[in-house]
């Protein structure tokens, strides 16, 4: 009844096509991974810990998170990194600054037009996340996004302290963003011991389960709220997640390595 499945699915992609056409957002590429043109900047914030004393827990988290995003499609040479002691690191990522943070997506933007993620690992404040000796404030990174990514998927995750100030400034109907802690609260794990912060160490734990971008942040919510129970961390950072609505028909198509080794692509 109602033709072949074959037929019914080619349909509905079909017209899902259009919808996403008008929409104005594009859709995955059908061969190789969704993510191949994606253009996506990591970026380790600082080398501080809440002590004052050096820590390596945001470069691991650049560094991992940079793996863990080609191995899930994103193409090396569309994806930058930056850190503030980049001369100490094999992998050779950029300085990080505010405007090398602005070069690099427009750089990578240039040859992956597919949508744009950007993530920073860092401290943070009620007035933005620390990017070396500076503070990139909300307003400010979203004046880089809109610059360099237009009305592409975009998915912006910044793990810091007070990092939900992000969510006001930076939604809009083609983006996702993800953050470490609700605007008044503070995340955890940032200690020179620390191997990755709370929440980089759910994102990267959860990775591999993910279907989806979505389900990825969900994930990382629950993640995080366990360890902090776990660690007798109060008041709990509730990690915020917020998707714009013209974006979330859209990410579902972006499979995640959860989604492809279950077969459910």
């Amino acid at each position: 009844m109602g033709g072949k499945p074959s037929a019914r699915l080619g349909r509905r992609f079909a017209a899902f096509a259009l919808f996403a056409l008008w929409l104005g957002l594009g859709l995955p590429a059908q061969a190789g991974s969704p993510f191949s043109d994606w253009a996506a900047v990591v970026v380790a914030g600082d080398f501080h810990a809440h002590s004052g004393a050096p820590t390596e827990a945001f470069d691991n988290a650049r560094h991992d998170v940079a793996r863990s995003l080609i191995a899930a499609g994103f193409q090396p040479q569309n994806l930058r990194q930056l850190s503030v002691r980049p001369e100490r690191y094999k992998d050779h990522p950029g300085k990080t600054s505010v405007q090398n943070v602005y070069d690099s997506l427009v750089s990578a933007t240039a040859g992956a037009p597919g949508g744009c993620l950007i993530y920073f690992s860092s401290h943070g404040s009620p007035a933005g996340v620390v990017v070396d000796d500076q503070l990139l404030a909300p307003g400010v990174l979203e004046a880089i996004l809109d610059q360099a990514c237009g009305n592409r998927p975009t998915v912006a995750i910044v793990s810091a302290c007070f990092s939900g100030v992000f969510v006001p400034a930076l939604a809009a109907n083609n983006r996702m963003i993800l953050t470490a802690a609700r605007p008044d609260r503070s995340s955890f794990g940032c200690g020179e011991a620390d191997r990755y912060p709370y929440f980089d160490d759910c994102f990267l734990r959860t990775f591999d389960q993910a279907h989806d971008f979505p389900q990825l942040g969900r994930l990382v919510q629950a993640c995080v709220a366990a360890r902090e129970v776990e660690t007798h961390m109060s008041p709990p950072s509730e990690p915020q997640l917020w998707i714009g609505p013209q974006l979330a028909p859209i990410l579902p198509l972006y499979a995640l390595p959860g989604r492809l080794a279950q077969g459910r692509f």
